[in-house]
């Protein structure tokens, strides 16, 4: 059994543990005085309490999940599971001032203003409102009006909103102050859920940025608005980093604390440097060619499973778009990569083909293809369509395909990857949800 596969049996195996447990602890407390509506309310109360650990379980970026599973597929999760809590965090609420509104005979706003009244019921309102403004601002079109620096702050507001759902649980619980037991798995699936959060999300970067000490080593400009920066520090080898995979960034002191941005490595970690390479699109990465030497690098990582460790066989197609390349570089790189290799770079221009001297000469070295595919697309330049892609690879159903680039890029190769009937388990692609 693979590690993706033990992995996705123990996350099924813990939703559907703890879900048992607390529709049993729902029944065991029996219905509350007044009607239906209070019963419901009460029940997605428990459903949103626990979405809400399982939101903190996947913000903490658990090390084996990341693994296993890759920090691309639990965005996504992450994604679903807050629209998830935003309708559990607006239903909630809903139906328990109905059931009250219905046993006191008043009107529905009537008894939501006589219930704010109370301090742990004005604490879930907040908490609510703040959940639907970081959702409302989530949405794709509030999204792409958004840098990705402000949209990572508003994000600061959930760890808000996860102190105030305890407060509020505190004063509020009955389901799960049955009996000691259940309060014990109640506040334990908590602790565990917020333990993880500050352990790997707080504690283990402190630790390990107090021990390797990073600095900006040199900004190499690439072009006119991508650069480089390599960074040193002590004991780098100690990080476990693979090519293909990604840090968060912060450099204290250049940028506020909270400015953070995944960027992925554009070179294989030998253990004494890192590199990463970004194109100039936000405020963080538009200044990164003006760090000083000798600045402070705060790094959150590696993340990622976008490596070698994913193959299933020996036969490696490698296709980067842009910016995209910075990974497919690393990976081209890294030694277990082996010598049938084929990389394909896809570039407006040739002037766009960033670090394109670097992978000559790897190819070179490793006996490997490049096939660099200029020009805008259209109608008659679709490099990616299944004929096109089967007429330049055409064993490209017996290769591994790792892909990273642009989301309309991306897209079409995955695409085209299934038209094709290229193995799932072949197929590995960095989409970069975490990014702008």
């Amino acid at each position: 059994m693979t590690q993706p596969l033990v992995a996705r049996a123990a996350i099924g195996t813990f939703l559907i543990v703890n879900l048992t447990l607390i529709h049993a602890m729902f029944l065991i407390a029996g219905p509350p005085a007044h009607n239906m509506f209070g019963q419901v309310g009460r029940l997605l109360g428990l459903y949103l309490a626990f979405a809400m650990t399982v939101q903190a379980l996947l913000v903490a970026r658990l090390p084996l999940l990341d693994r296993a599973i890759g920090m691309d597929r639990l965005t996504g999760w992450h994604r679903l599971t807050g629209f998830a809590v935003f309708w559990l965090a607006v239903l909630h609420p809903t139906f328990v001032i109905l059931g009250f509104a219905r046993y006191d005979r008043v009107s529905f706003l009537a008894t939501a203003a006589t219930l704010s009244k109370q301090l742990p019921v004005l604490l879930g309102l907040i908490a609510v409102s703040l959940i639907v403004l970081v959702v409302a601002l989530s949405v794709r079109i509030a999204r792409r009006r958004l840098s990705y620096e402000a949209w990572h702050t508003v994000h600061l507001l959930l760890y808000v909103v996860l102190v105030l759902g305890i407060v509020h649980q505190i004063y509020e619980g009955t389901a799960f102050t049955i009996n000691v037991l259940t309060q014990i798995y109640w506040w334990g699936l908590w602790a565990f859920a917020i333990g993880a959060l500050i352990t790997y999300r707080l504690a283990v970067p402190l630790i390990r940025n107090h021990r390797h000490r990073m600095r900006v080593a040199a900004v190499v400009p690439e072009s006119g608005d991508v650069v480089s920066v390599h960074v040193t520090g002590r004991d780098l080898h100690l990080l476990g980093a693979k090519a293909g995979q990604f840090f968060l960034w912060r450099f204290p002191g250049h940028n506020r604390w909270w400015q953070v941005n995944p960027f992925s490595l554009s070179a294989a970690p030998n253990g004494r440097s890192l590199r990463l390479t970004a194109k100039g699109v936000g405020t963080t990465s538009a200044g990164l060619r003006d760090l000083p030497v000798g600045a402070r690098v705060f790094a959150e990582g590696p993340y990622g499973s976008f490596t070698i460790d994913q193959r299933s066989g020996t036969a490696t197609l490698l296709i980067a778009g842009g910016i995209g390349v910075t990974p497919i570089r690393s990976l081209l790189e890294d030694p277990d990569l082996g010598r049938d290799v084929i990389v394909l770079y896809r570039v407006r221009s040739g002037a766009d083909a960033v670090l394109i001297g670097e992978l000559r000469n790897l190819t070179r070295e490793r006996g490997a293809r490049l096939h660099v595919l200029t020009g805008r697309t259209s109608d008659t330049n679709q490099p990616f369509t299944p004929a096109n892609l089967h007429s330049l690879i055409p064993d490209i159903t017996s290769r591994d395909v790792f892909v990273c680039g642009p989301a309309a890029l991306t897209d079409a190769v995955l695409t085209t990857l299934r038209h094709l009937k290229v193995p799932t388990r072949q197929i590995h692609a960095e989409l970069f949800r975490l990014a702008p």
